[in-house]
Formats: C-alpha cells, sequence, structure tokens
C-alpha cells in the first residue's frame, strides 16, 4: 500500500472547494432577492407550486444523499461485498406506490405539510403528534449531517467545528432563497456529486489495472455476493432483507417524509410530480451503482490490508478520505472536487432538512393558534425558524464530535422513527375503521417498540463484546435514509449462536426495522380502534381491508370495513361519475366549466 498518504489540500483544491461554496450560496443570494423576494410563505416554503419535474426529482435524489452516505456506501462494499447491491430491487416499488398512492393525496387536498392530512383523517392531536415525532427526527439526524463533512474536512485542513460553521453560514444564506432556491442549489450539488464519485472511480480503475483487474481482485477476495435467498429475518443482508425490508424504508423516506412531500407539492402540476419520482428511479440506481463501485476499487486497491486496521485513520468514514487521498495525490484539484462533493451531499440535506422544519413548525404548530397572521410576519418567523434549527443542529454536530456514543444514539434514532410515521399515514389512508384514538394509541406503540428493539439491540451488541462503543461505524447508502440506519445498528461481530427470545428480536436486521415498526403501529391502531368504536372515515384512498378479506361474505366485509351497502354503493357510482367527468388542472386547483363537471367535483369532495 505504500507510505502513509499526507492527507492536506492544495492552493487548487481549496480553490474548487471555495468555488463551489460561492456557487451555492449564490443560488441561495439570487432567489433571496430576486422574483417575489420571498416575501410570502407560499413562494419560500413551497416555490409558489412552480417547479417542473427534472429539478424536483434530481432534489429529491440530494434530499437525503448525503455526506453520511458517499462515505458510507464504499465502506459497506470493502467491508462486507455487493449483497448491499441487492437494495436497488427495492426502489422499483419504493417509488411507484408513493408515484400512485401518496402523491395524489397529498397534492389534490393542496396541502402544505404532509401532517394536515392527519387532523384531516384523525384530528389535530394526531396531527400535532406526528408533527412533534418528526421534528425529533430531522434535528437530530441533521446534527449528524452537518457533523459527517466537518469530519471529513478536518482530516484535510481546519478544525471540524470551523467546517460545521462554514456549512451553517452556506446552509442559512440557502434557507434564505426559499425552497426554490433549495432545489436549484441541489440540482448544482448533485452534478457536482457525480463528478467527484466518477472521478475517484476512473482515476482509482486505471490505477488498479482495469475494471476486469477490478472485478478479479473483488472476486478473488470474496467481494462479489451471489443472491442471498435466506428468509431469516436476523440475518444482516439478504435478498428479502433488501428488496422487501427497503421497500419500507423507501416508503417511509419518499412516501410520507415532509422533506420530499414538500418538493412533490412544490411541482406545477400533479403529473410533474409523479413523474419525478418516476425519474428519480434511475438516477437512485446510478447513486447505488457508483457508490458500490468504489467500494470495489478501495478493495482492489488495498484488499485485506485496510488502513484502518494499520492505524492510517481512526474511523471507517476516514477511511473513504484517505483512499482518496490516496488515488487523486498526483491530481492537483481532484481532492477538492470530492471533499466539494461530501459537502455537497451535506448541504443539499441539511438546507433541505431546514426548510421542512420550517414548514411543519409554521403551518402545524404556529400558523393553527394565531390565524390573523400577517403573510409578512409569517414569512419573517419561518425565516428565523429555519435559521433557529439551523443553531440547534449545530449544538448537536459539536456534541456528537465530543461523545461517538452520542453519534451512534442520534442516527439510530433517526431509523427508528420513519417507520412509525409510515404506519400512522398507511393506517389512515388505507384502513377506513380507524378512529383517532387508535392513531395515537398506535404511534405511541410504534416508537415504544422502535426504541426497545433499537436501543436493546445496541446495548446488547455492546454487552455482547465487551467492548467500548465505537466512535464511527460504516454505513452504506439507502438511496439515502438506509445510510444513516446502517451506522448505528451494525458493527463487525464474530458469528454466534442463532440467538432465542427477546435477543432474536434485538437481532432483527435492521433493513425490516421500518416494516416492523410501522406494522406495529397499523395493528395495534386497528386493534385499539375495534374496541373504542370503528371509524366510518371515506378519507382514505385504497381502503385496503375489504381485499385483503376477500375469502370473508361482502355483507362481513362492509361491516369490518365499517362501509354500509348503501354507502359502498353510493361511493361506486361517484367513483364513475368522477372517471367520466372530473378534469383536474393542478396548477390552479380544479377546474369545472360545466354542470356534470361540478357534480364530479363535489363527489371527489365526498369521497376524501
Amino acid at each position: 500500500m505504500g507510505d502513509i498518504v499526507q492527507m492536506h489540500f492544495t492552493t487548487v483544491d481549496y480553490v474548487i472547494f471555495a468555488l463551489l461554496l460561492v456557487a451555492s450560496t449564490g443560488i441561495g443570494l439570487f432567489y433571496a432577492f430576486s422574483g417575489g423576494r420571498q416575501k410570502t410563505t407560499q413562494e419560500f416554503l413551497l416555490a409558489d407550486r412552480s417547479m417542473s419535474c427534472l429539478p424536483v426529482s434530481l432534489s429529491l435524489l440530494a434530499t437525503f444523499q448525503s455526506a453520511v452516505a458517499i462515505l458510507g456506501a464504499p465502506s459497506e462494499i470493502y467491508t462486507h461485498g455487493t449483497q448491499y447491491w441487492f437494495l436497488g430491487c427495492s426502489y422499483f416499488l419504493g417509488l411507484l406506490i408513493p408515484a400512485h398512492i401518496f402523491i395524489p393525496v397529498f397534492y389534490r387536498l393542496r396541502l402544505s405539510s404532509a401532517y394536515q392530512y392527519l387532523e384531516l383523517r384523525f384530528n389535530k392531536t394526531v396531527r400535532i403528534c406526528g408533527t412533534v415525532t418528526f421534528i425529533f427526527q430531522m434535528v437530530i439526524y441533521m446534527g449528524v449531517v452537518l457533523y459527517a463533512p466537518a469530519l471529513a474536512l478536518n482530516a484535510v485542513s481546519c478544525s471540524y467545528f470551523g467546517s460545521a460553521v462554514l456549512s451553517h453560514d452556506c446552509i442559512f444564506i440557502l434557507c434564505q432563497g426559499g425552497l426554490k432556491a433549495v432545489i436549484w442549489t441541489d440540482v448544482f450539488q448533485t452534478i457536482v456529486m457525480f463528478a467527484g464519485q466518477l472521478a475517484v472511480i476512473v482515476v482509482g480503475t486505471h490505477q488498479a489495472g482495469g475494471i476486469g483487474e477490478v472485478w478479479r481482485r473483488a472476486q478473488n477476495g470474496s467481494r462479489i455476493s451471489g443472491l442471498e435467498l435466506n428468509p431469516d429475518p436476523l440475518e444482516r443482508h439478504t435478498f428479502w432483507t433488501l428488496g422487501v425490508g427497503g421497500i419500507f424504508l423507501m416508503l417511509a423516506l419518499y412516501g410520507v417524509n415532509q422533506a420530499q412531500v414538500q418538493r412533490y407539492l412544490s411541482s406545477r402540476t400533479e403529473r410533474e410530480a409523479i413523474m419525478s419520482c418516476y425519474v428519480v428511479f434511475p438516477c437512485q440506481q446510478i447513486v447505488l451503482a457508483l457508490g458500490c463501485l468504489m467500494g470495489l476499487v478501495m478493495y482492489a486497491r488495498y484488499g485485506e490490508d485496510s488502513p484502518l486496521d494499520k492505524g492510517y485513520v481512526q474511523s471507517n468514514d476516514q477511511m473513504v478520505l484517505y483512499f482518496v487521498m490516496d488515488v487523486l495525490r498526483d491530481l492537483p484539484g481532484l481532492p477538492g472536487l470530492f471533499v466539494a462533493c461530501l459537502f455537497s451531499g451535506a448541504l443539499s440535506t441539511i438546507s433541505s432538512a431546514f426548510n421542512s422544519l420550517a414548514t411543519v413548525t409554521m403551518e402545524d404548530l404556529i400558523k393553527p393558534h394565531f390565524p390573523t397572521m400577517t403573510e409578512a410576519r409569517a414569512t419573517l418567523l419561518s425565516k428565523g425558524l429555519a435559521l433557529g434549527y439551523g443553531l440547534v443542529c449545530l449544538a448537536m454536530a459539536y456534541i456528537a464530535s465530543l461523545m461517538g456514543s452520542v453519534l451512534q444514539a442520534a442516527l439510530s434514532i433517526f431509523g427508528m422513527v420513519g417507520g412509525p410515521l409510515l404506519g400512522i399515514f398507511c393506517l389512515g389512508m388505507f384502513f377506513p375503521c380507524a378512529n383517532s384514538i387508535g392513531a395515537l394509541t398506535g404511534l405511541v406503540a410504534g416508537l415504544v417498540m422502535a426504541f426497545w428493539v433499537g436501543i436493546g439491540s445496541f446495548v446488547a451488541r455492546m454487552q455482547t463484546s465487551g467492548l467500548p462503543v465505537p466512535d464511527t461505524t460504516d454505513f452504506p447508502d439507502m438511496g439515502n435514509t438506509t445510510a444513516v440506519v446502517m451506522t448505528t445498528l451494525m458493527t463487525s461481530m464474530s458469528p454466534k449462536p442463532r440467538p432465542t427470545g427477546v435477543q432474536a428480536l434485538y437481532s432483527l436486521s435492521y433493513m425490516w426495522y421500518s416494516a416492523h415498526n410501522s406494522a406495529t403501529v397499523v395493528v395495534v391502531g386497528l386493534l385499539v380502534s375495534l374496541l373504542t368504536g370503528m371509524s366510518n372515515s371515506l378519507r382514505t384512498v385504497f381502503p385496503v381491508l375489504g381485499t385483503l378479506l376477500f375469502f370473508l361474505p361482502e355483507r362481513y366485509r362492509e361491516k369490518l370495513c365499517c362501509v354500509t351497502p348503501l354507502e359502498n354503493k353510493v361511493r361506486k357510482i361517484l367513483q364513475q361519475i368522477l372517471q367520466v367527468f372530473y378534469i383536474p388542472d393542478c396548477s390552479r386547483g380544479f377546474i369545472f366549466n360545466s354542470s356534470p363537471q361540478i357534480l364530479a367535483g363535489l363527489c371527489y369532495a365526498y369521497l376524501l
């Protein structure tokens, strides 16, 4: 492997890195002082619902393609092999379902916050609980995302705290430009991310002797994994855990997460919002492939002689950066491009999160209590909220830099909260019989189960290993969010007998966490609704309970679904009318220029 690589920037690297920050900041300033100058909450939080498909899709991709993911996917492949690549199988349904179920609901209701749906379907208490859960999730996650690129930049230049402050300053300016600035900056930064990763892969492959040699070394080192069909949910990575469990992780991210929903809602039409989901599918596959290829190139260069094992670096995250500096040390400027790639991922993720946090706080927690607030005051407060969340996340980044265990605990919390939030939306959309008491009880039960299993698993692993909590672990890229979950839950362990009882629950693969926790919410919510008086809500999209109970007589299905025979017939007639006469124009709401279309509009309102 040669001598220890000196991880320091040259002047050219600093220039390239600075150009990235200047360009990103310039986009934020441009939208802050152009157009409507972000004087309304509609413009600041939803880009005036004027965005087209391509920038929205690239922003969807960049929102959770953080520095943690860029650093983590190659480390995962280097350490465990290419089994993780099968996660790409989950992307199809993980994006198709949001496109045709979640997006139409949120867009047609003309919502600003995804959690407004919870009030429409249940009540205000459920909405507030969902909002608070989301805020808790994102604040902790943002602190970690802010710390990750600071850790990388610290390895080649200044202190991590100065790096975090620098990131925060840029993100603050981006947030002042509103969602439109965030989306267009995401487009620019996505290009930078692709360029940085491609540069490392191309140069590293050339130095290794070509892609054929890279593949041969990976095969000899047992890093090329076959199709593992073991159905055991305790296995870390199999086709089922990645291809099926990954669907629920994708649904939690692309279906109900406010940062993504806000991008759908910024689209000009519902059709463009749906198309953005389709466009992001091949982009996700490319991102996954690039991360996996970089991991293979790393293995071709170092084999089993890991820079981490030799003491050249202190963490798996820094091992990737060491590899980059090693490969590109004779090419001034390219190391700066890759670190710019890391910061692009972080800036995209954090600026998107700050904007979504400001949105849910304003729409769900402040506006309901101050309905007479002027647009100017609301917009100013939204900008202040974005800055305030930035300061909180900066504090979290500082804490994470001092205590590695806090970093791991924070990352595990992010993975544990997404499932219950997915569960409560599924409960409302798919089951007409669910009531507000069941929804609230289900959410609490899902969160309790998530923290019990997640924290119990972490503690059990530490007790079994008898080792202190490691500072950092490697994580792959879920095509975004999984990268975060993986960090906390997976450490290298020696083989041991199959666990039983509660230990088996603690050993559940992290890829099943979202499915397990969302199922807990749905099951508990339905049982409590049954005991407390089932609802009769038609504010659902796909009431699946009747389909699941296909083997029962129709009268029993109607009773369990809380739909009387008359209501069932009326619903079918109204749906037929809607299909014949309803003409949506989602850029301006709904157009009804004839009596049949007015009737169709009333039918639509009734069905929701």
